[in-house]
């Protein structure tokens, strides 16, 4: 795993530039580094490298096409490498991905070499005869990449760290992109925090000549849509052309039977590296699957990493423990203490680098620095959710369309007044009660009640159950909601919202998250579940095969039945998750008044004060569980305080 940066502009040192880019993202590469600069046309790329396949100079980047016409800077990991190498034949100077992908490029074209290319990755491609950049990401956005303008010209980076490197960077908050931060707690593709400055979405292609490098375009360019004058934004896959060819036939065995021999082929595939490799183990279906299937494709116990903590209602680590002791794994657990959670805060804007919120940032953080003291690849369950069914809003959705659409709006309103009449730390109280605990109940209850009363399609369904602020997001300015289309090509809701969060919610705060978490640390995560061969087979597959009898994923569950007992796996959904709320009324709540302090709210120009105040004194006396729509702001204040 690496980081890259580059820029292309007139006049000036592009070459020191570029070096100073990357030297910001020396974590994402601490073992190499490497600059091209063309001074006829001002471009210059840069490039850190983490070493995990070919160990050795020939892997060093930029990495120029052996006709000399292609300069390639490459964040990532084509998994089937090995394959295009056979395809392509010819002479290799060594063993890295790199080499095979700027060969394929050279060969096909990027568009038909990615088409090809089985991975996770970001890249920037500089083509010398047609002088263009081009620009890419991976189908599902694994790896982050951004670019845009300033001061008249063109940078992108792997991280904002880096542009903010750039002599004169001074773009401001873009309003919009606040406003939807403020809605989903980051900051969603193809926005950014700043002005100027968007991120490639994932699956897309964006190609630059000469006349676009000044284009400075106010909004995202889109695909297939008309764009700035030498900008074109194309996209070489599809997660709508997957799922619109439908579904397969099958039986429950051939099902399960298909689905395994798939997930063996590619957890061994992930499994390839000239370095130690790992797992994240939370005990929970998918990250047991992946392991699981690691311990077969492996001759020697793999490598289990889990995260412990002494609130048992947030605690998975026993269970990671019954799993890892049933498959013989070496496993290591860090049990951290409230303080220790609490002293990662400082560090998150750094790591983060634009507003992000999601508190689970905060484990995610310490268990990927305890994970790289043993090991440089780490390969995870996430995915297993939004691709097979497995969230609460899925499960609920049917339901609840079915139940309380009969009834009439008022009655609804009644049965979500009834569920917040009591404060969410008295039902986490009764939620522990009895044989089959259920984990942040009120939280969980909080958000029913949000659905009870909406208008009950599946977009509102989804929007109560995932975004913030919905009664007013709290800006000064009036900002439009700025809603993408609702996916329509599945009838059934729970597909609806399957789909809606692996475009949105899995890259923009699951993966952002993850890697942002791992590359501060210097370890590369390698998700399984994502590789599209996985992603278009749970589309082929029915949702009768995934949501059955109320619970999710139970056709990833037959798989992993077949390798750790039932009775290991089975209870209430958790979640990678750390007492956050109840920390802003003890440990955090000075920290927290100090940002949210009328002053300081005040001070920044920006933020709506009293809808703020409002909810955290609500938090704070304990009458309702604000702590997700608070630690945005939070994040945010925390963010913008850092940047002075």
């Amino acid at each position: 795993m690496c980081g890259l940066a580059g820029i292309w502009a007139q006049g000036g040192d592009q070459a020191t530039i570029a070096r100073a880019m990357a030297d910001a993202i020396a974590h994402r590469g601490p073992d190499d580094s490497g600059v091209w600069a063309d001074p006829d046309t001002g471009v210059a790329l840069s490039h850190r490298r983490l070493a995990i396949l070919d160990l050795s100079s020939a892997g060093h980047q930029p990495m120029r096409s052996p006709c000399g016409r292609y300069v390639l800077v490459f964040n990532g990991e084509i998994y089937n490498h090995g394959d295009l190498r056979r395809d392509l034949g010819g002479d290799w100077r060594g063993t890295s991905d790199t080499e095979t992908l700027v060969h394929a490029i050279a060969r096909w074209g990027l568009a038909a070499a990615l088409e090809r290319a089985t991975g996770m990755f970001a890249l920037a491609l500089w083509d010398r005869a047609t002088r263009r950049l081009s620009l890419a990401r991976d189908r599902m956005g694994e790896k982050p990449l951004y670019y845009g303008w300033s001061d008249g010209r063109l940078v992108f980076a792997s991280e904002l760290k880096a542009l903010r490197k750039v002599p004169r960077f001074a773009n401001p908050v873009d309003p919009g992109a606040l406003a939807r931060y403020l809605r989903h707690n980051c900051v969603p593709a193809p926005w950014s925090i700043f002005t100027g400055v968007f991120k490639v979405a994932p699956a897309t292609i964006v190609t630059i000549d000469s006349s676009g490098r000044a284009a400075a375009p106010a909004t995202p360019p889109e695909c297939d849509m008309p764009t700035p004058d030498g900008i074109k934004v194309s996209r070489y896959w599809s997660l709508d052309r997957v799922i619109a060819r439908g579904t397969d036939d099958l039986s429950p065995v051939a099902a399960v039977d298909r689905l395994e021999a798939e997930l063996r082929t590619v957890v061994a595939r992930q499994m390839v590296a000239d370095t130690p490799y790992g797992a994240f183990l939370s005990g929970g279906v998918d990250s047991s699957t992946v392991v699981a299937l690691m311990a077969q494709a492996s001759s020697r116990p793999i490598r289990t990493f889990t995260i412990g903590f002494g609130d048992l209602a947030y605690d998975e680590a026993p269970h990671a423990r019954a799993v890892a002791a049933h498959l013989g794994t070496d496993h290591h657990e860090l049990h951290v203490t409230a303080d220790e959670v609490l002293r990662v805060i400082p560090d998150l804007p750094a790591i983060y680098d634009e507003p992000f919120a999601d508190s689970s940032q905060l484990p995610t953080v310490l268990l990927s620095r305890m994970t790289r003291a043993s090991v440089t690849v780490a390969l995870s369950g996430d995915g297993g959710d939004e691709l097979f069914c497995g969230y609460n809003r899925y499960l609920v959705s049917r339901s609840m369309w079915d139940t309380l659409s009969r009834l009439p709006q008022p009655l609804r309103h009644a049965a979500a007044r009834a569920i917040r009449a009591l404060p969410p730390s008295r039902w986490d109280a009764i939620g522990r009660v009895g044989p089959r605990a259920v984990p942040m109940l009120g939280a969980k209850l909080a958000k029913i009640a949000g659905m009870i009363g909406s208008a009950l399609g599946p977009a509102d369904i989804h929007r109560t159950s995932s975004e913030e602020w919905l009664d007013g997001i709290p800006l000064r300015a009036a900002i439009p909601r700025g809603d993408d289309p609702w996916p329509v090509l599945r009838a059934t809701p729970e597909e609806q919202m399957m789909q809606r969060d692996l475009t949105r919610y899995l890259p923009d705060d699951i993966l952002t998250k993850v890697d942002r978490a791992s590359m501060s640390a210097s370890l590369e995560v390698r998700v399984p579940m994502l590789d599209h061969r996985v992603v278009e087979l749970a589309w082929a597959t029915p949702l009768s095969l995934k949501k059955r009898d109320g619970h999710g994923k139970w056709l990833l569950r037959q798989v992993l039945y077949r390798h750790v007992p039932r009775a290991l796996i089975e209870r209430p959904k958790a979640g990678f998750a750390v007492p956050v709320g109840a920390w802003l009324r003890g440990d955090l709540r000075d920290w927290a008044e100090e940002l949210l302090s009328p002053a300081s709210l005040s001070d920044d120009g920006v933020l709506d004060p009293a809808p703020i105040r409002a909810r955290w004194a609500q938090h704070v006396a304990g009458t309702h569980d604000w702590t997700a729509s608070l630690w945005g702001i939070l994040m945010y204040r925390a963010w913008a305080t850092a940047r002075g």
